[in-house]
């Protein structure tokens, strides 16, 4: 008598983003796919759709997932004056997403949002109208900040990943064969690049930002 196939391990919505989360870590996001995800949970890809549509859905629950573990400034903590509050919410924002920078890739597109992480869009824009911009540009000012709080994620990141891999890096083979005669200022501080470049601007930039959207 040929032996019975057992069923396939019941698996829950929290399986899979536990072990979608995990996939990411090891391996970034562009590796997770339902196949890979299907492996991690011990169970077939055809399962894994009676819990999520696509990849899509399943980036939506991570980002959410992510969004609800990550405390933020309560309400009261906020400053009243709405340029302070700008500046609150997108450092509270920056801090929120510096230590999952996949997020930031997923969501430079603006083609998904997370429901957990609209209370970061919702201050800004409110701040901003409460300053007395109209509701156009508010949206835009959010914008504005938004890209350049995930630039700066992004590239510090990718900085901290190419340290990380050691050896020499393109930005030391160009100032060890730059021309001083065409790029003077360049050659000057080409020795002390990588520590300027190192220090933490993100404070400055944004309220050099929030001055110029807001009046």
């Amino acid at each position: 008598m040929p032996a019975r196939t057992g069923r396939p391990p019941k698996i829950s919505r929290a399986d899979i983003v536990t072990a979608a989360h995990r996939v990411i870590e090891e391996d970034g996001v562009a590796s997770l796919t339902m196949r890979r995800l299907a492996r991690e949970v011990g169970s077939t890809a055809m399962a894994l759709y009676h819990h999520v549509r696509d990849k899509e859905e399943l980036l939506l629950l991570l980002l959410d997932d992510y969004a609800t573990g990550h405390a933020r400034p309560a309400e009261e903590e906020l400053p009243g004056e709405p340029r302070e509050r700008v500046v609150a919410v997108a450092t509270a924002m920056r801090e929120a997403l510096a230590g999952c920078p996949w997020i930031v890739d997923v969501l430079r597109a603006d083609d998904l949002l997370s429901v957990g992480g609209l209370w970061y869009p919702e201050k800004i824009i409110d701040a901003a109208l409460a300053a007395g911009l109209a509701m156009e540009d508010a949206v835009s000012a959010y914008r504005i900040i938004w890209h350049y709080t995930a630039g700066e994620i992004g590239a510090r990141a990718a900085a901290a990943g190419r340290r990380a891999e050691g050896g020499s890096t393109y930005r030391e083979r160009v100032f060890a064969e730059l021309d001083a005669g065409a790029f003077p200022r360049l050659a000057e501080v080409g020795p002390r690049w990588a520590e300027l470049t190192a220090r933490d601007t993100y404070d400055r930039g944004l309220r050099a930002l929030v001055a110029g959207l807001l009046p």
